[in-house]
């Protein structure tokens, strides 16, 4: 009888050693009632709760809303303004923009003010103005300890003035403060915290001229939000790009998609970095190469929808997959 119970744990052990050992991969997800999100591309990805939102995008668009209990899109309300190349972030249950544009290209000019999407009433609001000497766009934003951060970006449409700047936000007081510069001015970029440190990847320096999608950065930079002060990593980016999504998977820093130089089609790469040795793996490619959109991670699993399936502006996808 031993001898049986030990024959089913060994079958046990070796059964979950062999699906733990298979390579994870991105599948589509379908809804279940054929509905689909609006395509858009500079746009953003955010979760609140079971639903995920795709906001913004190159013009005014409405929000679609993705219920994972139910597995279908809606629309919900729509932003005052046209709002495109931002970073959204979560905070007290609202989602915030931070930080985008507004305008056509080349020459889009910085929202002048916080914009607040609130999930609850599906409703916008106009939140505190943006210090007119720090507003900008393409720039990376995260929330820590209540106070949103504000790196990076453009200010001067896609034509060039990119910045190396820092900023923090208190939502519940207004106040902005100027912090220490990063180490390289960079845009079009997502920013990721992990253990109280600020990381910068991927990204460029826009310019309106021979080569937009070039000026491609590889190093990273960290800020240490307690310790108050940069470095840079030694190792960078395996496959530079720029309009990439990014987020904090597992302890991970995790750049996925985005545009460069180096090819027509926006990028497939899915590229890991430890946070702990500092050393890059890849993860299973994207079904769909995408740039100018974000990544959410519901329940384990990274998802995905929206943005552009080659550099530039088009095609806008309505396209959505899930690492899980």
């Amino acid at each position: 009888m031993h001898k049986f119970y030990l024959l089913l744990i060994a079958i046990s052990i070796i059964t979950l050693s062999a699906c733990s050992n298979q390579e994870r991969q991105w599948t589509s997800i379908v809804a279940i009632d054929g509905s689909k999100p609006i395509t858009r591309h500079e746009a953003a990805m955010a979760k609140v709760g079971d639903k995920i939102y795709l906001l913004g995008g190159r013009g005014t668009k409405p929000t679609s809303i993705y219920d994972t209990k139910q597995g279908r899109w809606t629309q919900g309300a729509t932003p005052p303004i046209e709002i495109h190349h931002f970073q959204p972030v979560v905070y007290d249950d609202k989602i915030y923009v931070i930080g985008a544009y507004t305008g056509g290209w080349p020459t889009e000019t910085p929202v002048d003010s916080i914009l607040i999407y609130h999930p609850n009433i599906d409703q916008w609001s106009i939140g505190d103005a943006i210090p007119q000497s720090r507003r900008r766009g393409a720039a990376g934003a995260i929330i820590y300890n209540d106070k949103i951060y504000l790196a990076g970006g453009i200010k001067n449409g896609h034509i060039g003035d990119h910045k190396k700047w820092l900023d923090s936000y208190d939502p519940t007081t207004g106040e902005w403060i100027q912090l220490q510069d990063a180490p390289r001015a960079r845009d079009h970029f997502s920013a990721v915290v992990i253990d109280d440190k600020l990381y910068l990847a991927a990204g460029r320096n826009t310019e309106n001229g021979d080569n937009p999608f070039g000026n491609t950065i590889g190093e990273v930079d960290v800020y240490d939000l307690k310790k108050k002060h940069w470095n840079t990593l030694p190792n960078p980016i395996p496959t530079k790009r720029a309009g990439n999504a990014a987020i904090a998977y597992q302890s991970e820093l995790v750049i996925l998609g985005g545009e460069s130089d180096t090819q027509e089609m926006a990028h497939r790469e899915v590229e890991a970095l430890n946070t702990l040795n500092y050393e890059w793996r890849s993860l299973p490619p994207m079904i769909t190469g995408r740039h100018g959109t974000g990544v959410v991670v519901h329940r384990g699993d990274m998802m995905i929808a929206s943005g552009c399936g080659k550099r530039g502006g088009e095609p806008e996808l309505d396209l959505m997959e899930v690492f899980q």
